[in-house]
């Protein structure tokens, strides 16, 4: 099954070495994994999806706890979310009428295209993984020359703060 996990950490050099590691070691295969800033200038945020059993999970996430740059984690598996991930799809296009067909499956999967060549278009398209699969098998019959997906980012639906921070070394590290 797999799992989706968010780590607030320091932005700091080599804290996603330590945490990739601490995977590795545990034996887990990362299926995807994107960090970025977030509200506050001193911390990242890690979107991670592994798959693995339960307790597991959780016990990696007590390892994650005992990185000092880990701030929170939080399993949001069970949590309404909502996810998403970014694809980029360079299809082999060499007439005009394949670019019409290409534009128009993009825009049935509210993408869009975004860079036109003589033989080739790229197609940006955002959402979760049934939808980025589905296009790219409707592309695939042109031709894909180049893919790249960013990997998913998953926030709590409503209200609730998956990863805020409060803790009092954070606090200190602002002040």
């Amino acid at each position: 099954m797999k799992h989706t996990l968010v780590a607030l950490v320091e932005n700091q050099p080599g804290v996603l070495q330590r945490v990739a590691n601490l995977f590795s070691r545990r034996g887990f295969n990362i299926e995807s994994l994107t960090v970025g800033h977030t509200e506050t200038e001193r911390t990242s945020r890690m979107t991670i999806v592994v798959d693995g059993a339960k307790t597991q999970v959780e016990q990696v996430i007590k390892q994650l706890y005992k990185l000092i740059d880990v701030l929170r984690v939080s399993d949001v598996t069970d949590d309404r979310t909502v996810e998403r991930e970014l694809a980029l799809i360079k299809v082999h296009c060499p007439s005009a009428t394949n670019r019409v067909e290409i534009a128009n499956l993009a825009e049935i999967f509210r993408g869009r295209v975004v860079d036109v060549a003589p033989d080739a278009v790229i197609v940006e398209v955002t959402g979760n993984d049934e939808k980025i699969d589905t296009l790219l098998g409707m592309l695939r019959p042109y031709g894909i020359k180049e893919m790249v997906r960013t990997g998913v980012i998953s926030m709590v639906r409503g209200s609730q703060v998956t990863a805020r921070v409060t803790d009092a070394r954070m606090l200190d590290a602002a002040g």
